[in-house]
């Protein structure tokens, strides 16, 4: 007997459209993480293969733009997609190619993890590439989440305080993103605390401060962040309370450390209590 389609997709189904990296730290991997341990079915759009280990990225690739528009398509006709996110989005070909085929069929909410700069402040994007995404992928974002170097890029502006943070944060929405989670600086060596900005569409604000944990394992935190927040928005949780609970979700996961790797390792995904 043939199953009815609505019970076939009752269950919460995400996508990431990211990398695949191959030491499972981070990118793609990390999301699909994220996604099974907040309990919801995981679905992905492969952009991108990385080759690298706990030292390193030694060899990538990208995927053809049919072959991505078919996995698209593919997933379409036969899921209910209640939420996704972007991870890194290499070109500015692939960048509309996306945009595109997030227009054509219906995802749900987007959560933009917009992959322009590395945490100590290395351009990953061409100038081009940047352009395209600031353009057309922002204002798609129903949450952004950008780390401190990409609010500095993306607002066009120098931060020095966290005045300069939450008008960065404004101008970002003014971009077209709905909600706004502006990571604040994470690298001074005496830190003691992290102080995240979040900007709502409603107009409320407010920061999350969590202590700063000294640690060499933070690979993977940034795609954490926002697949735990569109994992949480399948579910049906609002907004806020999904950006507060991806935040102590990725708070935990780094405070307990998991011994994977020997230089530069993942997060403890498993760490946290799923709900």
């Amino acid at each position: 007997m043939k199953r009815d389609v609505f019970m076939a997709n009752e269950y919460p189904q995400v996508m990431t459209i990211a990398g695949s990296d191959s030491d499972g730290s981070a990118g793609m991997q990390a999301d699909l993480h994220t996604f099974f341990t907040r309990k919801v079915y995981g679905i992905s759009v492969m952009t991108a293969c990385v080759a690298g280990n706990s030292y390193g990225i030694h060899a990538s690739i990208s995927l053809p733009l049919d072959f991505i528009n078919q996995e698209f398509a593919d997933i379409a006709a036969d899921f209910k997609v209640k939420a996704a996110k972007t991870g890194m989005l290499a070109d500015s070909s692939l960048i509309k190619n996306v945009v595109q085929n997030y227009k054509e069929y219906d995802f749900g909410p987007l959560v933009v993890d917009p992959v322009i700069m590395t945490k100590h402040g290395n351009m990953l994007l061409e100038e081009s590439a940047f352009e395209t995404l600031r353009e057309l992928l922002v204002p798609l974002a129903t949450v952004i989440t950008p780390n401190f170097y990409e609010s500095e890029k993306l607002a066009d502006m120098k931060i020095n305080n966290d005045d300069d943070l939450v008008t960065a944060a404004h101008k970002l929405q003014q971009m077209g993103a709905k909600n706004v989670v502006a990571k604040g600086y994470h690298q001074d060596s005496n830190q003691t605390e992290v102080r995240d900005f979040v900007l709502l569409e409603s107009g409320k604000s407010f920061w999350l401060s969590a202590p700063y944990h000294h640690t060499t394992h933070i690979n993977g935190t940034g795609d954490s962040l926002s697949a735990c927040i569109a994992a949480e928005i399948a579910k049906g949780t609002d907004i806020e309370q999904a950006i507060r609970i991806a935040k102590n979700y990725v708070n935990t996961a780094i405070w307990n450390e998991i011994a994977v790797g020997h230089k530069f390792g993942p997060i403890n995904h498993w760490a946290p209590k799923s709900e």
